[in-house]
């Protein structure tokens, strides 16, 4: 448990760390995170390909997909999750997945930035 553990925080650090690098080149548009989230969606596809066809161990899911593409970004496990439900035939769970989280995790911002206004103030 304690190695699945280590394998899990080595991929995330390394996954954060670039997906920080990557990021700082936003512009006016957020291009960096964009290649960010398209990058880490082909790198999960690949990888969960790979463990699918027993290339990679479990040890490497846990530190290539579950650490490092979840430190680098956590759309490309959303596309994954979307992707698997398109896949089973879910087609109407899959939108209903990819149309509430985009809009209730907008929400969740604006909540969020709500709240520490009130916070700040009071």
């Amino acid at each position: 448990m304690i190695r699945n553990l280590l394998l899990v925080a080595l991929g995330g650090a390394v996954g954060s760390v670039l997906r920080y690098l990557i990021s700082s080149l936003n512009t006016s548009f957020p291009w960096g995170t964009f290649a960010v989230n398209i990058l880490g969606s082909l790198l999960i596809g690949l990888l969960v390909g790979f463990v699918s066809k027993g290339v990679l161990s479990p040890e490497m899911k846990l530190l290539l997909v579950t650490g490092f593409c979840g430190g680098f970004t956590t759309f490309s496990t959303f596309a994954n999750e979307s992707f698997g439900m398109m896949k089973a035939g879910d087609a109407l769970q899959m939108a209903l997945y990819v149309a509430a989280s985009v809009i209730v995790g907008i929400m969740a911002v604006w909540s969020g930035m709500v709240l520490s206004n009130h916070l700040i103030r009071g």
